[in-house]
């Protein structure tokens, strides 16, 4: 019999549908897991047992009293009826703290759920906790561990999201992307990390960053089930798709390497042109090509934008806790507010030219860019969240972006697939990324763990 805490959004959902066991069984399952492994791993910023349990009771007794197609989400049998879902702790919940990875902010009980929580409600999720962020989301190491070796990185900042999904602590977890922050600690734990399309999920109730490039986004550990999860928070109900469509025949990709390839290392080079071959020989078109050369400016103009903005949105808690934040990030913080008006919006303009130019570069006969999602396995060490640079251009262009495990590097870590899409086909890219998943199969941790002698 699986054990519950293998089981993904999915699954789980339809096992308590049909009775199999309800969701207080499962968060007991997950609350047992997590007082196994979170000393060692450490993704929980705040969690309660005894609030999680009684959500989940609540939610059994809500689908106990209406049957199916007899009322709406909120009764209880929405797509993700009763499961439970980890939030980064940088997105409100209302009746448990956010603490936004700060000591400024420890005592900080918001009054109203961020929009997305509101709609993971609504969909039938029960929140079980807050998920460990770095530092105001930024890049200073927080004090999660990947569980593939706990001597190293997760990545960041959505930390905690990643490694608990990844142990088999919980089915799925919210982070959020301004630079490489969903993505990156998906690759580096092991698991799908999904990214819509910039603001295709509500920001409201989230602590600001960069406003232009700030993206929420889910973990799971398949795309179906990212897909699931992300369509619960859509702002619209037509925008995603419970379930990604299958394709009918192998889709046209284009393989593209970046101008920070020169960053990869030697495993993630050779993962990247098996998983290339891999799709080939399962009938996929990949055409190798570079990216047009004002593209190599991307990163520039993305930093000018994120810093900016992050400058302004922290001249308030900075006039009053300066000393409180890092030095690291307080230095970042500095450099955005040297950074001229004039400046800026010519970052701006520039971000708007390259997203026209990404669309003429993908051309209408290609469905998706497979690119790495880092520059290779989770580094050694807790002391940096490892490089963002190749997840920085898909978020200046705030396109949808995904990223599947593909193998192991020689460390035994992970390394994966990035896919990334055109703005407006995030049900496209999920539907591409499916085909790939069932090209390029891996183990991810919970099933090597479940099914080791």
């Amino acid at each position: 019999m699986t054990p519950n805490h293998v089981l993904g959004p999915a699954a789980a959902a339809q096992g308590i549908e049909s009775g199999a066991f309800n969701s207080a069984t499962l968060a007991r399952a997950l609350i047992a897991r997590i007082r196994q492994l979170e000393p060692s791993i450490q993704a929980w910023a705040w969690m309660d047992e005894t609030q999680w349990l009684e959500a989940a009771g609540r939610a059994d007794r809500q689908m106990a009293a209406t049957a199916p197609g007899q009322g709406d989400f909120a009764a209880g049998h929405g797509p993700l009826r009763g499961v439970p879902v980890g939030i980064k702790d940088l997105i409100d919940v209302r009746g448990m703290p956010t603490g936004m990875g700060s000591p400024i902010y420890a005592d900080h009980w918001p009054r109203v759920s961020a929009s997305l929580v509101t709609r993971l409600e609504r969909a039938g999720a029960v929140v079980a906790g807050k998920t460990v962020t770095t530092e105001f989301a930024f890049m200073v190491p927080s004090r999660t561990r990947n569980p593939w070796n706990t001597g190293h990185t997760p990545g960041g900042s959505s930390s905690g999201s990643a490694a608990a999904v990844a142990c088999g602590m919980i089915p799925a977890a919210v982070g959020t992307q301004t630079n490489g922050s969903v993505i990156r600690p998906a690759a580096f734990c092991g698991v799908v990390g999904f990214k819509p399309g910039h603001g295709q999920i509500s920001t409201d109730g989230v602590l600001p960053f960069s406003h232009t490039l700030d993206q929420p986004g889910v973990f799971a550990r398949s795309v179906s089930d990212a897909a699931l999860v992300a369509s619960a928070l859509t702002t619209h109900e037509s925008e995603l798709s419970h379930a990604p469509p299958r394709l009918k025949v192998a889709p046209a990709l284009l393989a593209v390497r970046t101008p920070v390839w020169d960053r990869a290392e030697e495993d993630q080079r050779l993962r990247f042109a098996a998983d290339v071959q891999q799709l080939r020989d399962a009938g996929a078109v990949v055409e190798e090509r570079e990216l047009p050369s004002e593209f190599a400016d991307a990163w520039r103009i993305h930093r000018t934008i994120m810093l900016h903005e992050a400058a302004l949105a922290a001249r308030p808690i900075r006039a009053l806790h300066r000393s409180g934040i890092s030095d690291f990030l307080n230095a970042a913080l500095d450099e955005g507010e040297s950074t001229t008006d004039s400046v800026y919006l010519q970052a701006l303009d520039a971000r708007s030219r390259l997203i026209q130019a990404f669309q003429g570069f993908l051309e209408d006969r290609f469905a998706a860019v497979v690119t790495p999602p880092a520059a290779g396995e989770a580094p050694a060490g807790l002391e940096a969240t490892g490089d963002p640079a190749f997840c920085t251009l898909w978020t200046l262009l705030g396109v949808p972006a995904i990223t599947l495990p593909t193998g192991l590097g020689r460390r035994g870590l992970p390394l994966g697939l990035q896919i990334v899409s055109r703005p407006l086909e995030t049900n496209y890219l999920l539907a591409v990324a499916g085909w790939c998943e069932r090209q390029l199969p891996f183990d991810d941790l919970v099933e090597r763990v479940a099914t080791s002698p």
